[in-house]
Formats: structure tokens, C-alpha cells, sequence
């Protein structure tokens, strides 16, 4: 057991983010609900964590590149995202939840991959 140099932050959808997938063109499964979503919602390793509102203003200085990726990975035509994607909105639309301990319970070493998002501007 290993306790890592970092902390975790979870992103949970709120109700407005539900709303705005229900409201996506297609068949999103009507059965989608804020508890289904927020049990596998998109954790983040960030800087140790000895001041929740520290680490609550580290995520949020990354909200338009946290938000992008939560949107595109519902949706990759960013014409059906929200106009203006502000700071503001990424609060109404998703909760950030802070754990300040991370303990690694496996033996192997981590492994990176560098996230690639979608590139919504490719022309086909």
C-alpha cells in the first residue's frame, strides 16, 4: 500500500447537464438520471490537497478544458453545447467533490497516457 502525492477531485453532473444530454438530438437512454451518472462520474488527480478550497480553486482554474471534455464525451458536435462556457455555468452544471488522500493498493507502477480529446473541428 502506497500513499500517493496526490489528491482526487470527482466531477459530478447536476441536474442541468441531464437536462441539456436529454435534450440532445438521438435516443439518449430516457432511464439516464444524476445517480446512474454520478456513480462513475470522471475523477481527476490534482496537486495534494492540505486546503480544500485550494484544490476546489485548482480545478476550477481548468473549467473550460474540463468542461469541453465532459460535453464532448456525449456530444462531438460542440453546435449543440451551451454558447458561452463559462466558469459560472461549469458550477451550475457539475459539482466538484475533493478527497485529499490517494492510497495506491496495487504493487505495479502507474502508467500515463496522454488524454487526446476529440477534435470537434476536423472537416470531413
Amino acid at each position: 500500500m502506497f500513499e500517493v502525492n496526490r489528491s482526487i477531485a470527482l466531477i459530478r453532473p447536476r441536474a442541468p447537464f441531464i437536462a441539456w444530454l436529454k435534450a440532445l438530438p438521438g435516443d439518449l437512454e430516457q432511464e439516464m438520471s444524476l445517480d446512474l451518472l454520478g456513480r462513475d462520474c470522471n475523477a481527476l488527480l490534482i496537486p495534494p490537497a492540505d486546503d480544500h478550497a485550494a484544490a476546489q480553486a485548482f480545478v476550477l482554474r481548468h473549467y473550460r478544458q474540463l468542461f469541453e471534455a465532459e460535453l464532448s464525451d456525449w456530444c462531438e458536435d460542440d453546435g449543440l453545447w451551451p454558447e458561452a462556457l463559462s466558469e459560472q455555468l461549469f458550477a451550475e452544471w457539475f459539482e466538484v467533490e475533493i478527497h485529499s488522500i490517494l492510497t495506491d493498493l496495487v504493487d505495479e507502477p502507474l502508467e500515463r497516457e496522454a488524454f487526446v480529446p476529440f477534435d470537434l473541428n476536423l472537416d470531413e
